[in-house]
């Protein structure tokens, strides 16, 4: 083969290797993912340096994506399980869900990414399945509680409380996992769920349906319109096909919205009295507005791109 050939063949394969693709195109597209990568390549590191918790169900550590290392740092930061209290999140019983929650937000793997591709996550088993019941709230209590007790430790900023108990709350269910969250929310600590995926419109699933847990609901991809379960303590929708995608989305985004906060300068402090809480309100403000007709109420859909670019202009 001619030198020209082998330097073709070198550029072909190196284009090849760097291709990389969104984890879930037609959402990331409608949620300004895409662009907001576009736009901010040289601005932000899409996650380094922060930690997002996934609470679930456990996982399966042998998938590769979970086994990569990145750059010299490896995707997966550290593991617990808050069931049995030890150090291995390997499914038991029904667990199943915790090997996939991760990829939308985090995966950087096989030529695929989540929306803050850069960062580490953290696996803690927090219950047998992600289908729960509200007994579950024990040991969601201590996985909570493992986020506080270590978030400085491990640059944890972000919280993905994946479970949802399918039930339709238009009120909040006090349970032990409560104290915990108003302790996250006042540290700063981005907090959210899933809303549930059953057509519900006058409640949600818990522990979605809590105070300092912000409830994430859904449009269909490609289309403002809103599905699944929806009610008042909606506080945004994000396109995706299940609410447990929307919300993996939207703590993807909220890492990406951190960093750009860090490094602008933005004082915040005219948005919320902690940075989550601020942060929904960005992502809120710069949301596209759905009006609901199954449940006459308006609600803001994502907009990752407008939220960044809210930021970084200041």
């Amino acid at each position: 083969m001619s030198v020209k050939g082998i330097v073709a063949g070198l550029l072909l394969f190196s284009s090849l290797a760097s291709a990389q693709e969104p984890a879930q195109p037609a959402e990331f597209e409608h949620a300004g993912v895409i662009a907001a990568w576009k736009a901010y390549a040289d601005v932000l590191t899409f996650g380094k340096g922060q930690t997002l918790v996934l609470l679930d169900d456990g996982c399966t550590m042998s998938r590769p994506e979970w086994k990569a290392v990145i750059d010299g740092v490896p995707k997966v930061r550290v593991t617990f399980d808050a069931v049995d209290g030890d150090d291995d999140p390997k499914h038991e019983g029904k667990g199943y869900h915790g090997s996939t929650i991760g990829i939308p937000s985090s995966v950087n793997y096989g030529g695929k990414r989540g929306v803050a591709y850069n960062n580490q996550i953290a696996v803690v088993r927090s219950l047998e399945c992600c289908h729960c019941k509200i007994t579950d709230s024990v040991s969601l209590a201590r996985a909570l509680q493992w986020v506080i007790d270590h978030h400085a430790e491990h640059h944890i900023t972000t919280v993905n409380l994946a479970p949802v108990d399918d039930k339709e709350h238009a009120e909040p269910v006090p349970t032990e996992i409560d104290a915990k969250l108003a302790t996250l929310r006042a540290l700063g600590i981005w907090v959210s769920a899933p809303a549930g995926n059953h057509n519900f419109t006058k409640g949600i699933s818990w522990p979605a349906s809590q105070p300092n847990c912000f409830a994430i609901g859904a449009v269909t991809p490609g289309k403002d319109i809103a599905i699944l379960d929806r009610s008042t303590k909606i506080d945004l929708l994000v396109p995706a096909r299940a609410t447990s995608s929307s919300n993996a989305i939207l703590c993807g985004s909220a890492v990406l919205l951190r960093e750009a906060i860090e490094k602008s300068g933005y004082d915040w402090r005219a948005d919320g009295k902690n940075i989550a809480d601020a942060m929904m309100k960005i992502f809120q403000k710069t949301g596209k507005p759905v009006e609901d007709a199954a449940t006459k109420q308006s609600f803001r859909r994502l907009d990752v791109m407008a939220a960044l670019q809210h930021v970084l202009k200041k």
